[in-house]
Order: C-alpha cells, then structure tokens, then sequence
C-alpha cells in the first residue's frame, strides 16, 4: 500500500462509514481498483477497521457536549452495546479470517439491504413516534445494538444501514436514528478498533503507522463533513437514494469482480 492509496481509503472511509451504503462495501471495491488483496493480506483488513477511528474523532467533536451530558443517551449506548460486543467479539477471528473481503458476501449484502432499506423507509413513513433517542424506551435499543452486530459479521451490509433501520422500527425519526447510528459508533468501533491493534499491532510492517495515520487523518475530515451533511439531508428527505445507490453499485460490483 502507498501513501496515495492510504489517502484515498481513508477519504472513502469518512465518506462512507456514516451514511448507509457500506464504507466496507466501497473500501474492498477501492481495493480491489487499487489492486490491494483484501482477502490474503492482514495488514490491509487491519489498515480497514483502524481507520474508523479517524471517522469516530469527528463524531467525538461533534456530540462531545452530549457525551458528557446526556446519560440518558449513556444508557442506550451500553444497552445497544450488549449484543453488539458479543456478536463483535464472539466472532472476531471468523469475520477477518473468513468473511473480511469476502466479494459474494458483499455484493450480497449491498443489494440485499439496499432493498430492505428501501421498504423499510417506505413502509414506515409518516409513523416515527420519537424525535429524540432519550425519549425511545431503553428495551429498544437492544434490537438496534443486535441489528448492529448482525453487521459487523457481514461486509457489505453496512453498520450505519443497519442502525438506522433498527432505530426507525424502533420508532425514531429518520434525522433521530442516524444521530443514534453516530453516537452508537463511538464505543462500537472504538472497541473493534482497539481490539484488532491489540491483536495485530506486532504483524504490522515498518511503513504500516504511518499509512494508518494518512488515513485516520482523511477520514476525521471527510466524516465531520459527511456527518453534518447528512442530517440536514435526511431532516427534509428520505433514505430512498441511498437504498437505490446500494443496489446499482452492488450490481456493478458483480459485474466486474464476482468470477
């Protein structure tokens, strides 16, 4: 990997990691432009999930104020984190050793979801009944955390699609389920990340740090964008266009990488 391609990984990192169309999905594709093996190199996995603390710092800037604040908020935060942590953790050498650049899975997952996401968002227009996450009930976060670790074992399926979808059946309104797939990423990836430094910091050749910072770099700028651009998106629009993107992009991924 080169510097130029870190750079790129990681602006693709913060484009991707918060808006529901998969930032694996699009990281594996990249690589596979970029002619980086995915599936055989395990800096390369590691290089993927440690660049999501760059995207992670943005949000921490962003919400700081209700980090420290809100424990209502805390307290979905931990109970979403339950099933989540065991899936995460239970699976860990699974998912990077098996599933982890697997192209099938992701073609998969991108059509499939996209096409969830798009009843889902359809289906449940007009019937969102919280416009805050401290108002949703504390059991509900349990089905977005499991939909969350539902996930993290399938590339391609996207962490944010699945926390928002989870949130909007669990009667949050579209802008309050993407702020709650933010805020539920901090721990979640702090803890994926974290895990797999301790894991396969040793592994990681001379030049690896240095690679992982352009990208933790590009990511924190382009997430903090991507972020607040979002949420003025999703306040006045549906999550209709980012449902069709999954499809049409899995589509082409099939076309040219799935032998």
């Amino acid at each position: 990997m080169t510097a130029f391609e870190a750079l790129v990984l990681g602006v693709i990192e913060g484009l991707t990691e918060f808006l529901p169309v998969s930032s694996t999905g699009h990281l594996t594709l990249a690589a596979h432009l970029l002619k980086i093996p995915v599936e055989s190199d395990n800096f390369a996995k590691s290089f993927l999930i440690v660049i999501q603390l760059g995207a992670i710092l943005a949000v921490l800037s962003l919400y700081l104020k209700r980090f420290l604040q809100d424990f209502e908020v805390w307290k979905r935060i931990v109970v979403a984190f339950i099933p989540t942590g065991i899936i995460g953790f239970g699976l860990y050498r699974v998912i990077k050793d098996h599933i982890l650049g697997n192209d099938l899975i992701v073609v998969v997952a991108l059509v499939g979801v996209g096409v969830v996401l798009l009843f889902v968002d359809r289906w449940l227009q007009g019937h969102q009944r919280y416009d805050d996450v401290d108002q949703m009930p504390l059991g509900r976060a349990l089905l977005i955390g499991t939909f969350q670790g539902l996930a993290a074992i399938f590339p391609g399926t996207s962490r944010s699609a699945a926390t928002i979808v989870g949130g909007m059946l669990s009667g949050l309104s579209r802008r309050a389920a993407a702020e709650f797939s933010f805020i539920l990423a901090v721990p979640t990836m702090l803890a994926a990340s974290g895990y797999d430094l301790y894991k396969s910091a040793n592994t990681f050749p001379h030049e690896g740090y240095g690679l992982m910072a352009i990208g933790f770099v590009a990511a924190f700028i382009t997430a903090l964008l991507t972020v607040r651009w979002l949420l003025e998106f999703v306040s006045r629009n549906t999550f209709v266009p980012f449902a069709i993107y999954r499809i049409l992009i899995g589509v082409v991924y099939a076309m040219f990488f799935l032998r």
